[in-house]
């Protein structure tokens, strides 16, 4: 009886940051025309789950000349080597997609220039991944605005003891800037409460329905500030979004209203933004991103008692890597079949 072969393998997979074992078995079993290839030796260990940065590290320089054997071997990438960021085109001449583990890598394309060194690989986001985690950011920063939160640890800090009065999210407006998939994610939440959602993307007829009750283009924005309560940034940077939330911006939003920002810092004119905070027209900011990461330490918003810090962390989950995985798999089908893969970066635009 002859034994049936084995598919030759086609391409050679290399998991450039930590994964758990049971994500790397799904991705080994994925398919036999794959080899996989995961040395965690070689790789930086996660400070918590789902890192994929990792801590301090270096390797020896027997490991690094093992990995460096693996990247020139390699096909597909699952994330970026952050070890060789800028030498990445000549050490991986053969990859030919990098599957990333970020949505918003536009700034690290950008700066690496790697649409243009690196012309014939194609690169995916991880967008959609977070989708979950960060729209329960912006509702967890909602409530916590109108109820007044932030004042109960600090007088839970202090033993002290005073009652007060917060507020109810029930009609009030949300303005949502970058209504993609997670900015209707928040527009869902948001209906929930009972809030009346107001979204802004780049072409509004493009999206299909939208949970918004209402969307408009880019152009809208200044006329929209004065309805809502809560400012909501989720917009890609790009060369149209840097800075487009300034003096005049923040000026036309009600009073007490509060900013949360879960794109980028750059968004926001920070310098802005703190002395709108300090004159108390605007009521707080609940900030996952900021202009500099990390925070310096001699920031104002870190002592500020409107505000909340959050490092970057809105979106991460320990759910995030079985998440990641199966866009991976389901991507490595559609590329072994030469279909069109999911979340294709594109360089004009920058996302």
């Amino acid at each position: 009886m002859i034994e049936p072969s084995n598919p030759p393998v086609q391409e050679t997979i290399l998991i450039c940051s930590w994964l758990e074992a049971e994500h790397v078995g799904q991705i080994r079993r994925h398919d036999p025309r794959v080899r996989v290839e995961y040395h965690p030796d070689l790789l930086a260990p996660p400070r918590y789950p789902a890192d994929h940065t990792g801590g301090a590290f270096q390797r020896s320089e027997a490991a690094e000349a093992i990995w460096r054997q693996l990247l020139g071997s390699a096909t597909i990438f699952f994330d970026f080597d952050r070890t060789h960021l800028e030498d990445l085109p000549r050490l991986a001449p053969n990859v030919r997609w990098i599957q990333a583990t970020s949505a918003g890598i536009g700034q690290l394309m950008h700066r690496r220039r790697y649409s243009e060194r690196m012309p014939d690989t194609v690169v995916t986001t991880a967008s959609g991944v977070h989708i979950r985690p960060l729209a329960e950011f912006v509702a967890l920063s909602m409530m916590m605005h109108s109820r007044r939160t932030l004042d109960m640890i600090r007088a839970q800090s202090a033993h002290h003891w005073e009652r007060f009065s917060g507020s109810d999210l029930e009609g009030r407006t949300v303005l949502i800037v970058g209504l993609g998939a997670i900015g209707e994610s928040v527009a869902k939440l948001s209906r929930a409460l009972g809030m009346t959602v107001l979204g802004i993307r780049r072409s509004p007829g493009s999206g299909g329905s939208s949970l918004a009750h209402e969307v408009h283009r880019p152009e809208a924005l200044s006329d929209l500030l004065p309805r809502a309560d809560f400012l909501v940034l989720i917009a890609p940077l790009t060369d149209q979004t840097r800075g487009m939330i300034g003096a005049e911006e923040l000026a036309r939003l009600q009073p007490g209203s509060a900013l949360i920002n879960i794109g980028r810092g750059a968004l926001v004119d920070e310098m802005a933004l703190i002395q709108s905070l300090q004159l108390g027209h605007l009521g707080g900011a609940y900030l996952d991103v900021f202009q500099e990461e990390p925070l310096p330490p001699d920031s104002p918003l870190w002592e500020m008692p409107n505000v909340l810090v959050s490092p970057h962390s809105g979106s991460t989950s320990d759910r995030e890597n079985a998440r990641l995985t199966d866009l991976f798999c389901n991507n490595l089908t559609r590329w072994l079949h030469g279909q069109a893969l999911r979340n294709v970066y594109d360089a004009k635009r920058g996302y």
